[in-house]
């Protein structure tokens, strides 16, 4: 039978894309410790990890997870590859992981925005999407508590951003 942690998921306060993380990915591991079974904290920390394999991962829901961005991370490389004109074979990973016209869609929308900043925020609130579509008919087991994981890091990356002096990223990136 699965870990089910009732009393941590009830106390975590909800999260929402637009607003402030209400505390750190290093918090809310700290909060876990001593709750959560030794392996369940393992599966929580391997979220921060971009190359999870589809074959690799034991749990379903870092399966789907690890599926979605690997389509949707080589979906942006064809994308990419065919505008510079070279094979994208070399750049694609994951050949175990199925491909989707839904992340197709969702990669050129990405592409067609004006700025990097919007298409990176585009993608992040299509991953947020699926993130909600995968917490359907989950309460308060493992599962819930990777998905707010996965929040958790989304709303950190785009908090740094925010609060980062725009202008010295400009100026670093021209230069």
């Amino acid at each position: 039978m699965a870990n089910y942690y009732i009393y941590l998921i009830s106390s975590l306060p909800a999260l929402s894309f637009s607003a402030k993380p209400p505390f750190s990915f290093d918090h809310f591991l700290n909060s876990c410790k001593g709750l959560v079974s030794d392996e369940d904290m393992s599966l929580i920390r391997s979220v921060g990890n971009a190359g999870l394999n589809c074959l690799a991962v034991k749990n379903t829901t870092l399966k789907k997870l690890a599926a979605f961005e690997t389509m949707l991370r080589n979906e942006l490389v064809k994308i990419r590859s065919s505008r510079k004109k070279i094979d994208p074979a070399k750049y694609l990973r994951g050949e175990e992981c199925p491909e989707s016209v839904y992340a197709a869609h969702i990669a050129i929308n990405a592409y067609r925005k004006p700025s990097l900043l919007e298409a990176e925020k585009a993608l992040d609130r299509e991953r947020w999407a699926r993130l909600e579509e995968l917490a359907i008919g989950r309460y308060f087991d493992i599962d819930i508590l990777i998905i707010y994981a996965c929040k958790l890091l989304i709303l950190e990356k785009w908090n740094k951003i925010q609060s980062a002096q725009t202008h010295k990223m400009l100026e670093e990136v021209l230069n």
